[in-house]
């Protein structure tokens, strides 16, 4: 937070956790043919996804993302390529993963792991995408959309929000984030990005009072 910022308020924590409960689809994460982990700011995913291999619930990991605004000073070499080398210090053998280092969008991520996956033969029935936290459900919706033939299963490293927030050290961006997924989600079904999913009015409430509050910088525009 800059000086000049206001504080955040309880109020405000606590709208946001709100939002932040509902992007958490809370799947039973079980074996699957193949993860992929959504490249993003947070190494987290990496981490987990490295965890999730070491349990055995997949032969084949791959990791997807290039560089975005919020990432490329943090990984100037591209999302996917920094997960995979925090995957292979965590145990996760060469073999085992495969990277796509030029997905721009969440869409990107899907359409591209798949070429990379189809090129090196494998054809998947069930899929489990490892995300930031609240970009679970961003992610289920566009993968129904996008890969309607596969199952998808969607996970994140469990942390509470009050945790996450001082992971990541800036409760600003990581609210601005929660409130631009919840657009994306309202919004892009209509443009044909992603399925339609309900969104109850508590949570539309507390995303409305967010933007009302200057949690603006991640919203696309209208």
């Amino acid at each position: 937070m800059t000086d000049n910022q206001p504080a955040i308020t309880e109020e405000q924590i606590s709208k946001a956790k709100l939002v932040w409960d509902f992007h958490q689809m809370h799947h039973d994460v079980g074996p699957v043919d193949v993860a992929i982990g959504l490249g993003s700011h947070d190494l987290g995913v990496a981490a987990f996804s490295a965890e999730l291999y070491r349990a055995g619930l997949f032969p084949t990991l791959v990791f997807t993302g290039g560089n975005s605004p919020t990432t490329a000073k943090v990984f100037p070499r591209g999302e996917a390529v920094h997960y995979r080398e925090h995957a292979l210090a965590l145990g996760v053998p060469d073999s085992a993963i495969l990277v796509e280092p030029n997905a721009g969008n969440t869409g990107q991520n899907i359409t591209l792991s798949r070429e990379v996956l189809a090129s090196a033969g494998i054809t998947p029935k069930s899929v489990l995408l490892v995300s930031k936290p609240y970009m679970e459900r961003r992610s289920f919706a566009t993968a129904r959309k996008l890969w309607p033939q596969v199952d998808v299963t969607c996970a994140s490293e469990p942390m509470e929000f009050d945790d996450y927030l001082k992971s990541i050290g800036d409760e600003k961006l990581v609210i601005d984030m929660l409130v631009g997924d919840l657009q994306r989600v309202i919004e892009y079904p209509k443009l044909g990005f992603a399925i339609e999913q309900h969104v109850p009015e508590d949570v539309h409430a507390a995303y409305e009072s967010l933007i009302r509050a200057g949690f603006t910088s991640r919203l696309i525009a209208s």
